[in-house]
């Protein structure tokens, strides 16, 4: 009898985890489903997956979380590092402290949860590593400096990890959403125009605040089930990407951004964003 796999995915109370939970426990796979808000897992209990409670940037709480997983289903066979934030504003106008808590969110904790799985996956001599970075990682938008550069780091750190855990039998793939229909580009455009306002870069940035506010709340940004389904497809085929770039405008601007002068990029990506 060939063991249930199991699953740990981050973020999972809304939009992409929410989905990927779901998508994953109807192919019948052990899933763990981790957030801050547990309450709000009520609705994927339902359907198979177990909650657990888990803040990204508590070391306690991570280890208590995978020491939980591991007494009750003895394994993890996938960690998909879903859990992140993105918070804009000018460099001169965001505080470090802001900066620092988007770097623990989207990268250092992001990385103590894989020290603490990575063993049980080398004693496996199996396992895969399923980090939700975005195009992000791959170009900048305006007045998001702090939020590229955690995205940009972690696909630096999926690359070396990948290296490194290749001998044991462990792939790292990365997932790079483009524009996707979640509540991520409101609070982005929120947390813009309230660290611009009365600054000299109020203009401008409130100008960018309401060009990504119209975009997220419009038709043209891709359903979260879609990079789901590219989650969940990296999970289950045997031989996978390093890289899945997909969603509104990912391919077509990382593209533009490869192949375009630098300066022509950003004056782009200042009409767009």
């Amino acid at each position: 009898m060939v063991a249930q796999k199991v699953v740990l995915i981050t973020g999972a109370s809304s939009g992409i985890g929410y989905q990927t939970a779901k998508k994953l426990a109807a192919q019948q796979f052990k899933v763990y489903g981790a957030a801050r808000r547990v309450d709000r897992l009520a609705p994927l209990v339902q359907l198979g997956v177990s909650p657990i409670y888990m803040d990204i940037t508590d070391d306690e709480a991570i280890t208590k979380a995978v020491a939980h997983i591991i007494e009750v289903s003895g394994r993890i066979d996938v960690l998909i590092n879903n859990a992140g934030y993105g918070s804009y504003g000018a460099i001169e106008n965001v505080p470090i402290s802001e900066a620092k808590k988007q770097f623990d969110t989207n990268l250092f904790g992001l990385a103590k949860l894989t020290q603490l799985v990575l063993p049980y996956m080398r004693a496996q001599q199996s396992g895969r590593i399923i980090n939700v970075s975005s195009m992000a990682g791959r170009m900048t938008t305006y007045m998001g400096a702090w939020y590229h550069a955690t995205k940009y780091a972690l696909e630096g750190f999926s690359d070396a990890l990948r290296m490194e855990v290749k001998p044991f039998g462990i792939d790292v793939v990365l997932i790079e959403p483009g524009g996707i229909k979640t509540n991520w580009g409101i609070i982005a455009a929120d947390n813009l125009k309230k660290t611009s306002q009365g600054t000299a870069y109020q203009e401008h940035a409130l100008a960018a605040s309401e060009r990504m506010r119209q975009l997220y709340s419009s038709d043209k940004l891709t359903n979260p089930e879609v990079i789901a389904d590219t989650i969940v497809k990296s999970v289950i085929n045997k031989r996978t990407k390093a890289r899945y770039l997909v969603g509104y405008g990912a391919k077509a601007l990382v593209a533009l951004h490869t192949i375009l002068p630098t300066r022509a990029f950003d004056k782009i990506i200042q009409k767009l964003v």
